[in-house]
């Protein structure tokens, strides 16, 4: 799903496409038959409800991969102070190949963007060469992270 997509609205889901985007939480790969005998729908009627969340942006249907199981044995936390125009500034960092999450905030930190590298000498590439390089930027200061305790995508159903 493209970030730079997404509605100011928040678009409200009734009982049953909660119960459809639990299932899918579950399991991305659950046949639509099994989902329906789950919400009481006919398998036709889930993937029409399927395919109308996936078109509105509400739901993207994806393989998540461990960086560490493919080679990015580094992990960080990018806090970026600049000046100028933020979303111009957080659209060049989302298109870079190794940050995968990019907000703009309010603090200390103007922009926070997450990178996924092979290894140290990577990140400090993409530090160097890629990010603070980028005009309007200040000062950054980055989060490597040690251990992930807790990545979970089943919010909004509850």
């Amino acid at each position: 799903m493209s970030t730079r997509a997404r509605s100011a609205a928040p678009i409200l889901l009734d009982a049953t496409s909660k119960a459809i985007i639990e299932q899918l939480q579950e399991d991305g790969r659950r046949a639509y038959a099994t989902i329906g005998k789950a919400v009481c729908l006919s398998e036709a009627a889930v993937r029409q409800r399927v395919q109308r969340l996936v078109e509105a942006g509400i739901v993207q249907i994806v393989a998540v991969t461990d960086p560490m199981q493919v080679g990015f044995s580094r992990q960080a936390m990018i806090g970026i102070r600049s000046e100028g125009n933020l979303e111009i500034l957080a659209d060049t960092l989302a298109d870079l190949p190794e940050v995968d999450y990019v907000v703009i905030t309010a603090g200390g930190f103007d922009v926070l963007a997450e990178v996924v590298c092979e290894d140290d000498a990577h990140l400090l590439d993409i530090l160097n060469n890629k990010i603070r390089a980028l005009p309007g930027v200040h000062g950054t200061e980055t989060f490597v992270y040690l251990k992930l305790r807790k990545q979970f995508y089943n919010w909004g159903t509850r």
